[in-house]
């Protein structure tokens, strides 16, 4: 046993370390899944370039992004799309609370809310492991401005890969919300439906955040999705920096501690009002 699992063993935290190990090696199995998934994103990233690019062709300064930045920031979304979407929920652990198999996993000596995050964190990032080298291979060797460029400096790309670890903790206590929300719901198919819409909206999935109008960006700026993707892809570009930089990764951290205690909370009070029936 290493000196980190020993250090996990004292924690308390070595069972879900095990759980998220065998978790991660599983998902890995799925190579045909990933090739096709990866096909996709490539080609869906292109499209939306090529789209970008007809519109600055028009009057390039008149955009809030330059077309180069707007690249990078397409291909780092398409290469990591599973780490920061808002849709890609496990279906066995709805299903767990709906059918009340749950209940096997009360019996269980461990914490629910820890169990399933980190058997969320394995599943996004086994599909994310298998996907994202290729994509971001071949976006690097296309031509400017419609390749994915180098980050503006060693800084920024230390930055990018903190904001992107804050920014997929915070999506998983997001989906871990989703999961604690359907023991109070008949079906949780109307509040994924909403959120996933929210989501897509306000992280900057559909469009990078500075394209909304000045009052809808300034108000999406604050919400905690803007932290689950929006800030990660912006810092690598350097089109977040300074005072924004340090604004945007203490605003993740502060959405990401809201969210797990909201969810501890709730899950709390879930399992005590939960009545189970069968035998």
């Amino acid at each position: 046993m290493s000196a980190g699992e020993r250090l996990l063993k004292r924690a308390g935290l070595y069972k879900y370390w095990s759980l998220f190990r065998i978790r991660l090696l599983n998902g890995l199995q799925y190579r045909a899944a990933a090739v096709a998934g990866m096909v996709t994103q490539f080609f869906w990233g292109t499209m939306e370039i090529l789209i970008f690019s007809a519109f600055y062709q028009g009057n390039p300064e008149h955009f809030p992004m330059q077309m180069q930045a707007l690249s990078s920031y397409i291909w780092l979304q398409q290469a990591f799309l599973m780490l920061f979407d808002g849709w890609s929920c496990e279906q066995q652990i709805f299903e767990l609370i709906t059918s009340g198999n749950v209940a096997y996993e009360l019996c269980r000596p461990v914490d629910l809310y820890k169990l399933w995050f980190a058997r969320s964190a394995a599943f996004r990032l086994s599909r994310a492991a298998l996907r994202f080298f290729p994509v971001l291979a071949v976006a690097s060797l296309l031509p400017a401005p419609y390749g994915l460029s180098l980050p503006e400096s060693p800084a920024a790309f230390g930055f990018f890969l903190l904001s992107m670890l804050l920014g997929f903790l915070l999506n998983l206590s997001h989906i871990m919300l989703l999961y604690i929300l359907t023991f109070f719901t008949i079906d949780s198919r109307g509040v994924r439906m909403l959120t996933s819409a929210l989501h897509d909206l306000f992280s900057g999935a559909i469009i990078p955040l500075p394209f909304l109008p000045g009052g809808l960006r300034a108000v999406a700026e604050w919400l905690p999705y803007a932290g689950m993707q929006n800030m990660p892809l912006r810092v690598y570009s350097g089109d977040i920096a300074g005072a924004a930089l340090i604004r945007g990764l203490l605003l993740q951290l502060f959405w990401l501690l809201i969210f797990c205690a909201l969810g501890k909370w709730l899950i709390h009070k879930a399992l005590r009002r939960a009545v189970i029936q069968g035998g």
